[in-house]
C-alpha cells in the first residue's frame, strides 16, 4: 500500500531514481494506492541526463508493491521493493524502457 510521503523506485529509463508520494488520485479522502493506481510524486533523486529533473511534479502508476495482492485464482503476488513508472499528462509513459528489477549501480 502506497501512502503520501512514500519513498519509490522508479521503474523506467525515464532519469528519475528515487521519487515520494505526494497525493494519491482517486477521491478525496482517498489514503492508499495498490497495483494500477496513479499517484502525483515528486522527483527526488535523478540522473543527470535524464528527460525527468530533481524537484520535478509529476503523475505515476504503480506498478511493484511488497503489500501482497490477491488474485482471482487465489495467489498471492508480492515484490521486494515499491515502483513505479512514470507518466506524462496524456497517460503515456515518459521512459522507453521499463526494468523488472532496479539495478544498483
Amino acid at each position: 500500500m502506497i501512502q503520501m510521503m512514500s519513498v519509490l523506485e522508479v521503474a523506467d529509463n525515464s532519469g528519475a531514481k528515487r521519487v515520494q508520494c505526494i497525493k494519491v488520485l482517486g477521491g478525496s479522502k482517498r489514503r492508499y494506492a495498490r497495483l494500477g493506481d496513479v499517484i502525483v510524486v515528486s522527483v527526488k533523486e535523478a540522473i543527470p541526463e535524464g528527460t525527468v529533473k530533481k524537484g520535478a511534479v509529476a503523475k505515476g502508476v504503480v506498478v511493484r508493491t511488497r503489500k501482497e495482492t490477491r488474485r482471482p485464482d487465489g495467489s498471492y503476488i508480492r515484490f521486494d521493493q515499491n515502483a513505479v513508472v512514470l507518466i506524462n499528462p496524456q497517460g503515456e509513459p515518459i521512459g522507453t524502457r521499463f526494468l523488472d528489477q532496479l539495478q544498483e549501480s
